[in-house]
């Protein structure tokens, strides 16, 4: 595959992912965890927004966070012009994509994988005189590390696939927030099949190397 093809779009892919990942693994499993452990009031409704990526088109769920997050943005015009921060058209809003579409694939796995715990075992770790903090880093994540797992590497899969969300958000700017999906989207546009085709393969080989990573783990 030459340098043609792909341009910078591996090199931001990656980035673009590892942010994500870092995001999934924190914000995501803490998520899963208070929607599996802790009751609260508008659970239902915090589980309903991270499950929304999931049922919703995509390309309306990036047009709404455009909205919210861009400069006029419901979320963002009342921060003075200094402090707004720039997230639509740039890298970052590759990230926000990357993360609000796996979200639900990285949170319900390991929201599974909590629940599944015994509660005898947290019971006793706090008999011993474990912190609640202390009981969820011994007890609850070792032993729902197999749901993380699977939930982070289906996560990867849903944004390194990402099209809908990364247009709305990253703005399709070629050399600058142009993924590999994005990429093969503007060569078949193009009609540079050769490199869509080199472009697809590379992101099918990823694809089928988290597949068998999960059917390894017995995930599915």
């Amino acid at each position: 595959m030459g340098g043609g093809c792909q341009g910078n779009a591996i090199g931001l892919t990656a980035q673009v992912l590892a942010w994500a990942l870092a995001l999934h693994l924190t914000l995501g499993t803490l998520l899963a965890w208070l929607l599996a452990r802790r009751p609260f009031a508008g659970r239902a409704l915090l589980d309903a927004l991270v499950t929304l990526p999931l049922v919703f088109p995509p390309i309306v769920l990036g047009y709404g966070l455009l909205l919210a997050l861009g400069r006029e943005g419901w979320l963002t015009a009342w921060l003075p012009a200094a402090l707004q921060p720039q997230i639509v058209f740039s890298q970052t809003g590759l990230v926000v994509a990357a993360f609000v579409a796996g979200l639900p694939l990285m949170v319900k796995p390991a929201q599974a994988a909590f629940a599944g715990i015994a509660p005898r075992l947290r019971e006793a770790a706090a008999l011993l005189g474990h912190r609640p903090w202390a009981v969820f880093w011994r007890i609850d994540v070792p032993l729902a590390r197999r749901g993380v797992a699977a939930g982070l590497v289906l996560a990867l899969g849903r944004g390194l696939g990402e099209v809908g969300l990364s247009l709305m958000l990253g703005g399709n700017i070629a050399g600058r927030t142009e993924t590999l999906s994005l990429a093969i989207y503007n060569h078949v546009l193009d009609g540079n099949l050769a490199c869509a085709n080199a472009l697809s393969l590379l992101l099918g080989a990823v694809a089928l190397a988290a597949f068998f990573i999960l059917r390894r783990w017995g995930a599915l």
